[in-house]
């Protein structure tokens, strides 16, 4: 890895061993996109690729009218000069003018990252990656903005953000901010985003792309279930196996926008960032504001590739702390048992059969404080029920340990229910418009968490209860979408901030919560998937991936997900059938099949299986302890798509390619066909495997496939309705 500037050109070229990122100095002082993409030597001057012809445009050179910045590549579009394409950020200044001209001052490169204040982001030290900071400056607006840059050594990624400074003596208004702008020479590609909404989470949609505007977005205050904040750019003929493309990830929790707008002379330009909308940053003089951080990844070698760029990221250079790239305990919960129903001997009991089966860890779900017996109650009051554990969380969690069992428990500490003690002392500490009614979501309020003396609260309560306690997991869940988000105690030009400000507020409750007990897994929740994104990981290393545990939608939900997630952070159990979502029943195989893949737990009574399904479930347990390693961490491949096809299949890989394990799962049977061939990935071309007794070349399996029809006994069919199977593929040594 290197960042290279040519003085004389004014060009800057950031490389590793797979990708190169080129921008240059233009004509009017702004920096100007020369390439990203696959690595290419570096020369000194590049600037052929900039366009200088007349044509009829507007054009900021006033001395020869050849430069257009319309025609050209943008690094960081401003707003109001003489482009008009959607612009990167916008800034009023004292006298109302919008227009903006940053320009080139200085720059620095260092060895390393450094973190963004307040904010989660991948991290790096010196001997990992290399960071440029440009300064550029607006001597009218008497603004400053510094465009940051990684490049890492491992991986074939740019992470990107900006920071703006006022450095006048009134105030500015800083009304968009967004985190990155990629211009792109042309506009073949199709567009990948991930929708849908709860329960239904992170569906790959494919448009093509051309002139015009492709945009996903969320303005719930969450980064939402309905639009994920990571979108994929792909040539028409790419693939999960080849080809080209570009993804977009958002570390933030929060609203976002991605869009993608092809321009009337070919251009493309995407851009990522905090949503404008209800978006307004008041700066005084010596006051800064940061982005979070956009990660851009580029292959050429198709869309697992990229989905493996994340992944290895994500699990090295964003989680953090005790549960880096640690196997994730295999856990029992009981919402799906008892939901807010239960007693501590109810509960010990479930605990002991979860011993028995051999499950490392119990975790208590909501019911446990206040007087939470339902849904419209207790939210806010995070002190134990003693009526249902008389020794408390300390007593409880004392006896699920003597069990040898580790021990967790459920909080949503952003919400508050109306009928609470919290809310009846501060009815001021919503979110809520002034003499407007606040809606409900689940019975519940949201609580202002832009305001430090919420957070102080919240974060006292759980601290006692959390430090009286033998506590190795906590779920944090949030259940609702924000709405009349006004705070009370800000000034009205302080009311365009209060979103970010809202998850600033979560975040550092996040980051005093982990200082204080550095050991404890975080599990994030929002009503399952509604905040499964980048940032979380960094404060949650994972995430419950969707509240529907029906294993038939769970197989589209998971595989959506790997596209730009660790399968490590993917939240995935064994649930009780009739599926409580779906009504759907399931065989305890294939729900195990599918929960493999990810940190895999049971959310049920294991007391209420029959003897056969519990030595099954002992099985399962066996199984995951022994391959877990490998399934969290190892190279995880696509291989057929659910949302194509009635069958899906992936395979993990182990880094030296010794072992592999195989799901396939039947969504749909058909009748009278044959069954085919199922290709894998990611094996050793010249290596013998040995699988189901039979052996193979890894080329054999990757070239010609495996035939689906013998893992199955019922001739030409392709087995049943929610009918799977997993299987171990071991290298061996000896020739067939």
């Amino acid at each position: 890895m290197n960042i290279i500037w040519n003085k004389t050109s004014g060009q800057f070229h950031l490389y590793n061993d797979r990708i190169s990122y080129i921008m240059g100095i233009a004509v009017n002082g702004e920096l100007t996109n020369l390439y990203f993409g696959k690595r290419i030597h570096d020369k000194e001057n590049m600037s052929y690729v900039i366009f200088r012809t007349a044509m009829p445009n507007v054009l900021v050179d006033p001395d020869t009218e050849s430069y257009s910045m319309e025609l050209n590549r943008q690094e960081y579009p401003s707003f109001g000069t003489t482009d008009f394409g959607m612009h990167a950020f916008e800034a009023e200044t004292p006298n109302g003018s919008a227009v903006s001209t940053f320009v080139y001052k200085s720059h620095m490169i260092c060895q390393g990252k450094k973190g963004i204040e307040g904010l989660p982001a991948t991290y790096a030290d010196k001997e990992e990656a290399m960071t440029l900071d440009i300064e550029l400056e607006d001597e009218e607006a008497r603004m400053s903005l510094v465009l940051s840059y990684t490049v890492f050594r491992d991986y074939p990624v740019i992470a990107r953000h900006a920071a703006f400074k006022y450095h006048g003596n009134e105030k500015v208004r800083l009304k968009r901010a967004l985190s990155c702008c990629l211009d792109l020479p042309d506009q073949e590609y199709e567009w990948i985003q991930f929708s849908g909404a709860w329960a239904r989470e992170r569906i790959p949609s494919v448009r093509k792309l051309g002139s015009g505007i492709v945009s996903v977005e969320s303005r719930r205050g969450v980064s939402s279930a309905n639009h994920n904040p990571f979108v994929i750019i792909k040539r028409p003929d790419t693939n999960e196996s080849q080809g080209e493309a570009i993804g977009f990830s958002f570390v933030y929790s929060g609203n976002f926008i991605a869009a993608a707008e092809g321009g009337s002379f070919g251009r493309l330009r995407v851009l990522m960032g905090i949503h404008p909308d209800r978006f307004c940053f008041k700066l005084s003089g010596g006051e800064s504001f940061e982005t979070p951080e956009v990660i851009m990844a580029y292959t050429d070698g198709g869309l697992n590739d990229l989905s493996r760029s994340y992944h290895r990221l994500y699990n090295n250079n964003l989680v953090r702390g005790r549960w880096k790239n640690e196997p994730r305990p295999i856990l029992n919960n009981n919402w799906e048992a008892t939901f807010m129903d239960f007693t501590e001997e109810r509960i010990l009991k479930i605990a002991s059969k979860a011993k028995e089966a051999g499950v490392e860890l119990f975790v208590l779900d909501d019911g446990w404080f206040g007087e939470r017996n339902d849904d419209f109650a207790g939210l806010g009051d995070w002190v134990e029920n003693t009526d249902k554990l008389p020794q408390g969380m300390a007593g409880l969690s004392r006896k699920i340990n003597a069990m040898g069992l580790k021990f967790g428990f459920w909080i949503e500490p952003e919400m508050v229910n109306p009928d609470s003690n919290l809310y009846r002392r501060h009815p001021d500490w919503v979110l809520s418009s002034p003499g407007r009614k606040p809606s409900l979501g689940r019975h519940q309020l949201v609580l202002d968490f832009s305001r430090k003396e919420v957070v102080d609260h919240i974060y006292n309560m759980l601290y006692k209860v959390i430090d009286g306690a033998m506590i190795s997991y906590i779920k944090w869940d949030m259940n609702r979408s924000l709405s009349e988000v006004y705070s009370q105690t800000a000034e009205s030009e302080e009311q365009g901030g209060v979103y970010h400000r809202y998850v600033l507020g979560m975040y550092s409750l996040y980051e005093r919560l982990i200082a204080a007990f550095p050991d404890i897994l975080f599990e994030s929740c929002s009503s399952g998937g509604n905040r499964f994104d980048a940032g979380m990981l960094y404060y949650a290393p994972q995430a419950w991936c969707s509240d529907n545990t029906d294993a038939i939608d769970r197989i589209r939900i998971q595989y959506g997900t790997s596209y730009g997630y660790p399968i490590v952070s993917v939240g995935s159990h064994v649930s009780a059938v009739p599926n409580q979502q779906t009504g759907r029943s399931v065989s305890i195989e294939t729900r195990a099949n599918v929960a493999y893949f990810g940190t895999f737990g049971y959310e049920l009574d294991l007391n209420e299986l029959n003897e056969e399904e519990f030595e099954k479930v002992r099985e399962q347990i066996r199984f995951m302890k022994k391959y877990r390693s490998l399934i969290q961490f190892g190279d995880f491949y696509r291989l057929r798509s659910p949302f194509e096809t009635d069958q899906a299949a992936w395979i993990v890989v182990s880094e030296d390619k010794n072992t592999a394990l195989l799901g396939f799962y039947c969504l749909r049977a058909n009748v009278n066909m044959l069954p085919g061939f199922l290709k894998l990935s990611g094996l050793d071309p010249d290596r013998l495997y040995m699988m189901e007794n039979e052996k193979y070349y890894g080329d054999e399996l990757m070239n010609m496939g495996v035939a689906i029809s013998r893992f199955y006994k019922k001739g030409f069919t392709i087995a049943e309705d929610h009918t799977s199977f997993v299987t171990v593929i071991e290298a061996i040594d000896q020739g067939i």
